[in-house]
């Protein structure tokens, strides 16, 4: 079995991982870098709208109060501000490195002024990540995917990998996630493949505390297959429609089709319910091809003509705002254990992500997580893996449509027992990592954080941000998180 050593593992190469590595290479550390797919791989390259930067110094506090306003309390004010305040540093790091950012920024929902920088039209996520992998240096190694963590007593020192060249085992002074979301828990997505919440899963198992995971954030313009059609378009004009032609999200909220991505995603589900279906009408934005190809060649490819009518759209599972919890350093409280990105919680999105702000988190948490594991490299001897999670991905698809009918954009208590009890039926192993494959680990992953989920949300009997409760409407008088660590799940005040 071949074993390879380096100080800092990276595992994921999105923003998150990608902006993490070069700030550790940049220290002089031997980085080594894993992707579970072919590179550009993650949720970053599907990321059409920008990177929301403060305009100013005075636009910070406004920025802030967007971000606490749209997070419905669950925002942590000093994480916010602190990730805020360093953003135009980055700003100025990516001109500096000649990424050709469109010179004007945009308005996207639950923002208060246009402050979205935005890089080829709606390919900003893309055109990122290219232009940071252009300038790493460390080695990055494709189709490769940690199923277990390596342990020497409580520290986190490696992974067991596996790749089409069979496993590969990898000592490290300290592990970095960078893994991305589960958005592939869900039948309809805007994620990529990959999504399956194995940096999540993985943390768990090592014995880091999940928090929040009841708050997935649902893009509410979606095409049929899943292609996102960028809240960017609203933002330059586009309007949504019913059955009936009629415009309808001024009913729901004064901000109209700019209003915080929860409440639009609520509005097309009702609408679909109430009229049959729901409508994007792309038409009033001028230069359409020109400004957001890749919604038009999405479209195009599903047979739909965006220039002369309006685009079918429905909500899907966009964005986990809960994950591992993390400090203001991106430390998982297991030694040799950080992660950033989207598989972290920091405080920063609360209950709801503001349009924008996660390729901003990505890069200063990114960062932040490096630069801190580098503080803390180990090399203890004899490390072992856990075991692995697997489950037979055949069952996936009866998982995937309980999450859907019944953890989706509207929920309710019976809903969310009949999926709970069905993926708790659900037969989910720990293996030795050598015995499990690819879809056996990814699989494993998402029933783990199903049935967490699950738990979450049906504990979280109120509504807010992203988790809508029919049976109830209403907001509760104090804001809390729910965290797992182990198979407790508990309230954690703020």
């Amino acid at each position: 079995m071949e074993t390879l050593e380096t100080d800092l593992l990276v595992l994921g190469a999105g923003v998150a991982g990608v902006y993490g590595a070069l700030a550790a290479e940049a220290r002089g550390a031997r980085v080594l870098l894993l992707s579970k797919d072919p590179l550009p791989s993650g949720s970053t390259p599907w990321a059409q709208g920008g990177v929301a930067f403060p305009l100013d110094e005075a636009d910070l506090e406004a920025h802030l109060q967007d971000t606490l306003r749209a997070g419905r309390g669950l925002v942590d004010p000093m994480v916010a501000r602190s990730i805020l305040e360093e953003a135009p540093r980055h700003l100025e790091r990516l001109l500096a490195l000649g990424l050709p950012f469109h010179p004007e920024p945009t308005r996207e929902g639950g923002h208060s002024r246009p402050r979205v920088r935005h890089l080829g039209g709606d390919r900003s996520g893309l055109l990122l990540l290219k232009g940071l992998l252009a300038r790493l240096r460390s080695p990055i190694l494709e189709g490769y995917q940690a199923v277990s963590l390596l342990l020497s007593g409580k520290r986190v020192a490696g992974a067991w990998v596996l790749s089409l060249k069979g496993p590969l085992l990898v000592r490290a002074g300290a592990v970095l996630l960078a893994t991305g979301g589960l958005g592939r828990l869900f039948p309809v997505t805007t994620n990529p493949k990959g999504a399956t919440g194995d940096g999540m899963a993985l943390a768990w198992r090592a014995g880091a505390t999940l928090r929040d995971l009841e708050f997935v954030q649902f893009h509410p313009t979606a095409l049929p297959d899943g292609a996102l059609v960028s809240e960017a378009c609203r933002g330059e004009g586009a309007i949504l429609l019913n059955a009936q032609g009629e415009r309808f999200m001024p009913r729901y909220d004064p901000q109209a089709e700019l209003a915080p991505r929860d409440v639009v995603a609520r509005a097309v589900h009702r609408e679909r319910e109430r009229t049959g279906g729901v409508y994007l009408d792309l038409r009033p934005i001028p230069n359409l091809g020109e400004r957001f190809p890749t919604v038009v060649a999405s479209a195009l490819a599903l047979g739909l003509d965006p220039f002369r009518e309006p685009l079918p759209v429905a909500p899907a599972a966009h964005y986990a705002m809960g994950g591992v919890r993390t400090d203001l350093l991106g430390f998982t409280g297991v030694p040799g254990l950080y992660a950033a990105g989207e598989v972290a919680s920091t405080g920063f999105h609360g209950a709801n992500r503001l349009a924008s702000n996660s390729l901003l988190e990505g890069m200063v948490m990114g960062e932040r997580a490096a630069l801190a594991a580098l503080e803390d490299l180990a090399f203890p001897k004899g490390p072992e893996p856990l075991p692995a999670l697997s489950l037979d991905p055949a069952l996936l698809p009866a998982l995937r449509e309980a999450m859907g009918q019944e953890a989706g954009v509207v929920r309710r208590e019976e809903g969310l027992r009949r999926a709970l009890a069905l993926a708790e039926a659900l037969p989910l192993e720990e293996r030795p990592p050598k015995e499990v494959g690819r879809e056996e680990g990814e699989a494993g992953s998402l029933l783990l954080l199903g049935r967490l989920l699950l738990r979450m949300a049906l504990l979280r009997r109120e509504s807010r941000g992203a988790h809508f409760r029919e049976d109830f409407p209403g907001e509760g008088e104090e804001a809390y998180h729910l965290e797992a660590r182990g198979q407790e799940v508990r309230p954690s005040p703020l």
